[in-house]
């Protein structure tokens, strides 16, 4: 590749026409002040949004439509437990402190829950009224209550004694058995009853909690289902016999809710002497946090619902009534259980790079030359092996990694704990404050620890989130390191179903800097120049800074400026301003942002140059890419963080470069390319911050990103 060449050729972004917004963005106004930033939270239900769209797609396949249905449920309920619950907690102690985008918390807490109202609703009649439909007429059946046959009722009511009956526990409410602690997401219901209870009072309500061990939808035999697979919930399993739990009481109304709760973990890492029990200590709390929301089916009765409003805590904006299974993410399950190819993703066997189909020996294919690797298009396994050949390896004197999302089952660190059995040097830095994955996490450390592995805690204040493994190994009588750097976690499933880059490499200098990192996170030293890696908190911020600059002032002095930038998020406000700036110095920038995007794209005077992507296709893109010009030597980084305050000043971070030139062109041609080409799946930002789905040009096929990197 030529260094003057642009790195995608033919790809000059065509602005589709947009649909008018309903705010109209002065240019003027936004020169100064607040309306330079779109704000982080509604942007990110704009990205739910889009999310909710892949469902609504007729060209996606049909079981992977319910697949994105359901993982709008779950990106809510997160964005419920953390983002809104910290929200609810500012506006409670009456914060008058607004962000980067000029708005007050109880202005944003007011915003969010209203469109996140028209999104649940548009959520529900996609499922009832379309999805529904369309799968029943793949002889795929939800089978409601009122159409049960005699042989269906009979084989349900069968299930009920057998299998759910046992393990239900009713509490009629009193004042000897108050309202219950009901776990965050859980599966509940409110009961109305009537009549004397077994002690001659007069009932009233009762609660029953649905076991969380038994699944939500539950797959009748094809002979009585009367179709290929036929579900039924485990919430009309309930309902049709809830009267059996209390003998002798008539039932007036059974009504399924669910409570979300606040779920970030209260630990004072100042305070306290050992983050680990602190840790400990605090985990079996956090299904129990403070209620931030709570849904309920729409034939909930206005006391009922007023009853649970008040058992709660929440006001009326915070009660949601759906048309529907109140848990509908727990329907990510039946396409698991439906073996219909046809309705899924083609599948696909991820690849190997040729140099390791032609040497089984990894250190010898990585001291011939760096090896880039591009998931899920090309398997995980070569870095399971990097770790396992050293782990075996009689040579190797000592392996570190970083971990922050493993999982429970995970076969790297099972190969680090066969390397500490081996009596290899094993170091790994643990980041117990993963979210959401801290139980798994707390696990690996104490194994690590129990076989003799150095098992470092990360730093306290500063989550460490980079992705490193590095090998210390004895060759020709000296050492030599070999390192694997990524952009997405060591974790089995995510490899699969996220676009990441990994570079294997044992280039002196970059390797020099990986074990300045790593004595750094374990001795707390300070790195002293380091030749290739920018790392957060203290020198990626600065950098990204300078070579945005560098774009401008190239642009200033009649050269070719241009940024290409692929994260997850963008909402840094000084790297915004930085890029604002390069756009009126004339800059070409093109984002390509899956999620938050603060900053406002097309307006006249601030962002002219600047177009913001979305693409949403079959994998989540993960992948975070940096593109300068550089006047022509082409620098492309890689790196494990977004554009985010946290992410620069709050994380442990690190971002490093592709130094060869044949691979350099492949993140250019696999990475980018195909993202700023595509007009199947993406979608392009307006300047007031809404998206509108990109339109193939006329007479253009449709060419989206999976088909790009798979061929």
């Amino acid at each position: 590749m030529k260094h003057d060449s642009d790195p995608v050729q033919n790809a000059s972004p065509t602005v589709p026409e947009m649909r008018s917004p309903d705010t109209l963005v002065e240019p003027g106004a936004l020169l100064n002040g607040n309306e330079l930033y779109v704000n982080r939270e509604l942007s990110q239900l704009a990205f739910f949004a889009r999310v909710l769209e892949q469902a609504a797609d007729a060209a996606v396949p049909l079981l992977e439509r319910l697949r994105a249905l359901c993982t709008f449920s779950s990106n809510l309920d997160e964005f419920y437990e953390i983002r809104v619950a910290g929200l609810k907690e500012q506006c409670l102690l009456q914060s008058p402190v607004a962000g980067p985008d000029g708005l007050t918390p109880q202005v944003i807490y007011a915003r969010v829950n209203q469109r996140v109202r028209e999104l649940v609703d548009q959520q529900y009649r996609l499922f009832n009224d379309v999805l529904v439909p369309a799968m029943a007429g793949q002889q795929i059946c939800f089978l409601r209550r009122p159409s049960w046959n005699p042989a269906q009722a009979a084989w349900i009511r069968n299930f009920f004694f057998a299998e759910l009956m046992p393990v239900l526990t009713p509490i009629g409410l009193d004042p000897a058995h108050p309202f219950p602690r009901i776990l965050n997401k859980s599966l509940n219901f409110a009961v109305e009853l009537e009549g004397k209870d077994a002690f001659g009072r007069n009932s009233g309500y009762a609660i029953v909690q649905a076991p969380r061990a038994l699944p939500r939808v539950i797959a009748l035999p094809a002979d009585i289902a009367g179709c290929e697979h036929g579900f039924v919930f485990l919430s009309s399993i309930l309902h049709a016999h809830v009267g059996e739990l209390f003998s002798g009481m008539a039932i007036r109304g059974c009504y399924q809710f669910r409570v979300t709760r606040n779920s970030e973990l209260f630990v004072d890492e100042e305070e306290i002497k050992n983050l680990r029990e602190a840790l400990q200590g605090e985990l079996p709390h956090r299904h129990l946090g403070d209620a931030v929301r709570l849904e309920v089916a729409d034939n909930c009765t206005p006391a009922m619902t007023a009853f649970l409003q008040e058992q709660f805590g929440l006001a009326p904006g915070e009660v949601f009534s759906v048309n529907g299974p109140v848990n509908l993410v727990r329907l990510m399950q039946v396409p698991d259980h439906v073996d219909r190819p046809e309705l899924k993703y083609l599948p696909f066997r991820p690849g190997l790079p040729k140099v390791l189909h032609e040497c089984s020996d990894i250190f010898r294919a990585i001291r011939d030359g760096d090896i880039l690797l591009h998931h899920p298009f090309q398997s995980f396994a070569p870095v399971v092996d990097f770790v396992r050949q050293a782990a075996r390896d009689p040579d190797v004197v000592a392996i570190s990694q970083t971990v922050y999302r493993a999982g429970h089952d995970s076969v790297l660190l099972s190969a680090l704990l066969e390397a500490a059995r081996n009596g290899k040097e094993v170091t790994v830095v643990v980041e117990l404050l993963a979210r959401f994955d801290e139980e798994a996490n707390l696990g690996w450390a104490a194994q690590l620890e129990e076989v003799g592995a150095h098992v470092i805690y990360g730093v306290v204040g500063f989550k460490a989130h980079a992705k490193m493994v590095m090998v210390l190994r004895r060759e020709g009588g000296k050492l030599r390191r070999y390192v694997h750097l990524g952009t997405g976690n060591y974790h089995s499933q995510t490899t699969r179903t996220y676009t990441d880059f990994g570079l294997l490499t044992a280039n002196e200098p970059l390797t020099q800097d990986v074990a300045q990192v790593f004595s750094q996170l374990t001795g707390r030293g300070q790195t002293h120049g380091m030749t290739h890696i920018w790392q957060s908190p203290f020198t990626m911020k600065k950098e990204l800074l300078a070579a945005i600059r560098r774009e401008a002032g190239n642009a200033r002095a009649g050269r070719k400026g241009w940024i290409i930038a692929k994260m997850n998020a963008l909402l840094e406000p000084e790297l915004i301003q930085a890029l604002y700036d390069a756009s009126r110095d004339g800059v070409r920038i093109d984002l390509i942002i899956r999620g938050a995007c603060a900053l406002r794209p097309g307006v006249a005077g601030l962002s002219e140059t600047i177009e913001v992507k979305s693409v949403m296709g079959r994998f989540l893109e993960h992948s975070r890419i940096f593109y300068f010009h550089d006047d022509g030597a082409q620098r492309v980084m890689l790196s494990s963080g977004e554009w985010m305050e946290r992410s620069l000043s709050r994380r442990i971070e690190i971002c490093f470069p592709v130094l060869d030139a044949s691979l350099k062109e492949r993140v250019i041609a696999e990475g980018l390319k195909p993202y700023l080409t595509d007009r199947c799946d993406a979608w392009q930002m307006a300047p007031d911050g809404s998206y509108m789905r990109q339109p193939s040009r006329e007479g253009e096929a449709a060419q989206n990103v999976l088909l790009s990197a798979l061929t």
